[in-house]
C-alpha cells in the first residue's frame, strides 16, 4: 500500500514537471518565437520556416547551433537566431522543440507544375551523372525526415528549401553532419535546387 502511494506521488510529480515544462516551452514560444514563426510554428511568411510538425531532435539541434558557446562563432549563423537564442537553457531549447514537434502542420504548396515535375525525378532518382542522391534516401519518399537524421521539408515553403539549398551550396550554411548537404549542392544546377524545393513544398 505504502509503496503504491509513493509510486503514485512519483507519478504525479514527473507529470507535474512535464506540465511546467510545457507550459514554459508555450510561453518562450509565443513570447520570442511567434513573430516569425507564428504561436503554432506555421510561419505565414516563405522567408521564415515552417516548424510545426517537425522532428524535435531536428529542432533541438538548430537551435542549439544557432547559439554561440565558449566564445566560439555558432555552427549556424543568423543574426537574428543568435538573438533569439542567446538566453535559452539546453532544457528551454529541448521543451521548444517538443512544443513545435506536437504542432499540427499547415503545408505550403508547389505553384510550378514544370518545376516540380524535374524535383519529383530529382526526389525519387537523382542525377546519376551529376553524382546527386535521389533525395528521398534521406528525407523519405514523402518527405517526412528521419528522426535525428533528416529533417521533414514536405510542405515546406519552396521558398525557404531553395534558399537553404542555396546556403549549403555557397558555403553561407555549414552545420550539415560530414558536410553531406554541401557535397550534394555542389553539384546541383540553380534550377535543380528550385525543382527540388518545388516539389518538396508539395509532398504530403
Amino acid at each position: 500500500m505504502i509503496r503504491a502511494l509513493v509510486c503514485a506521488a512519483g507519478a504525479v510529480a514527473v507529470f507535474g514537471a512535464q506540465a511546467q515544462d510545457a507550459a514554459k516551452a508555450q510561453n518562450i514560444a509565443n513570447q520570442v518565437c511567434a513573430a516569425c514563426h507564428a504561436a503554432d510554428g506555421n510561419s505565414t511568411a516563405p522567408a521564415n520556416p515552417k516548424i510545426a510538425g517537425q522532428i524535435p531532435e531536428y529542432l533541438h539541434k538548430q537551435l542549439a547551433d544557432f547559439k554561440a558557446q565558449g566564445g566560439k562563432k555558432p555552427a549556424r549563423e543568423s543574426p537574428i537566431m543568435l538573438g533569439m537564442v542567446a538566453n535559452l537553457s539546453d532544457a528551454d531549447m529541448k521543451g521548444l522543440a517538443a512544443f513545435y514537434a506536437g504542432q499540427k502542420l499547415k503545408p505550403a504548396a508547389a505553384t510550378d507544375k514544370n518545376l516540380a515535375a524535374l524535383g519529383q525525378k530529382l526526389w525519387r532518382g537523382g542525377n546519376t551523372a551529376a553524382g546527386v542522391p535521389a533525395c528521398a534516401g534521406f528525407h523519405g519518399p514523402a518527405g517526412a525526415g528521419m528522426p535525428a537524421q533528416y529533417p521533414r521539408i514536405a510542405g515546406q515553403y519552396a521558398e525557404y528549401i531553395a534558399a537553404q539549398l542555396k546556403a549549403f551550396k555557397e558555403g553561407g550554411r555549414a552545420n550539415d553532419p560530414n558536410g553531406m548537404m554541401r557535397g550534394v549542392t555542389a553539384r546541383m544546377t540553380e534550377r535543380e535546387i528550385r525543382a527540388v524545393a518545388e516539389y518538396a513544398a508539395g509532398l504530403r
